[in-house]
């Protein structure tokens, strides 16, 4: 049975998308700003982890902080984070999936 690529696990035990191709996405995503604002603004993440990841000096240093924080919060978090990240790396994702 062939399923589409996509982000939910759902009953079937798959690791979601993010979690997949976690290290793809934190070599590759470079311009993570505007992520970090939809995530704020969705309230995923707060202030304070807000202000923390945009001071690290690195996209990827970014991307390991928001890994090891607030995406660990469980499914609808990563749904989330996925939607933003199609939002914001269109031809990124497609080259994942």
């Amino acid at each position: 049975v062939f399923t589409a690529p996509g982000p939910s696990t759902g009953a079937t035990g798959q690791k979601h998308f993010v979690d997949e191709h976690r290290v793809e996405l934190i070599q590759r995503v470079s311009n993570i700003e505007p992520i970090l604002d939809d995530l704020l603004q969705e309230e995923i993440i707060q202030q304070e982890a807000y202000d923390k990841i945009r001071a690290l000096p690195t996209s990827q240093a970014k991307m390991r902080e928001l890994f090891s924080s607030p995406l660990k919060a469980g499914d609808a978090s990563k749904e989330a984070f996925y939607q933003i990240l199609k939002k914001h790396q269109k031809m990124l994702i497609k080259d994942l999936s």
